[in-house]
């Protein structure tokens, strides 16, 4: 019986694993489709939170991963990928690239080039949600509607650590690389790694 019950709970947990995942990767190709995302192929682990305002645009490239398991990510976070987009707003993503629990809001520009490695519970934000005016910030109809907003540009090769936030304005350049748990509020040049809060240079790659 010992030796038994780890190959009895292996494999109903395969099973349970494999039925699961053709279910969750229907629903994220109806939920991708809903929201009139353009998209080529994908993989993908749990089903993400999508929201694509009538007047936003969102492209997917191909060979795009995403891990959205509730019920554990070895990184450490434990939600669904969010692609959030506004109107007039886009949301362009290369090909070859993976997130994990990753929140994208777009409330103008966020592009992201090919071959990104995103990290676990990576947050990417083009706007200050709200304004920077005390008095503004009291009349929520006004608030959100004067923000400051400022593109976002990843490039092509980039490795984003896990638990990172880049704020509006940042352009990430190619092959670069960012340590775990940063928060980036300036752009960075190609083929270096940055890391801290805020994050500072650390070294070239080469």
């Amino acid at each position: 019986m010992k030796y038994y019950f780890p190959i009895v709970f292996k494999s109903v947990r395969y099973i349970n694993r494999y039925f699961k995942s053709k279910i969750n990767f229907i629903l994220s190709i109806i939920i991708l489709k809903g929201n009139n995302v353009d998209f080529k192929k994908i993989n993908t682990n749990g089903v993400p939170f999508v929201s694509v305002a009538p007047k936003g645009k969102c492209i997917i490239g191909n060979n795009f991963s995403m891990n959205n398991n509730l019920r554990g990510n070895p990184i450490g976070r434990v939600q669904r990928c969010i692609l959030f987009v506004d109107n007039n707003a886009k949301l362009i993503i290369g090909d070859n690239v993976g997130i994990s629990s990753t929140t994208l809001f777009s409330a103008i520009s966020i592009k992201i080039g090919n071959n990104v490695k995103i990290g676990g519970g990576v947050c990417i934000y083009d706007t200050d949600f709200h304004s920077l005016n005390p008095e503004i910030r009291k009349l929520k109809e006004f608030d959100s509607t004067n923000t400051m907003r400022k593109p976002v540009i990843i490039g092509n090769n980039v490795f984003i650590g896990a638990h990172t936030t880049i704020l509006k304005g940042v352009s990430v350049g190619n092959n670069s690389i960012i340590g775990a748990c940063s928060v980036v509020t300036r752009s960075i040049p190609e083929n270096e790694i940055w890391a801290g809060n805020p994050a500072h240079y650390i070294r070239s790659t080469k």
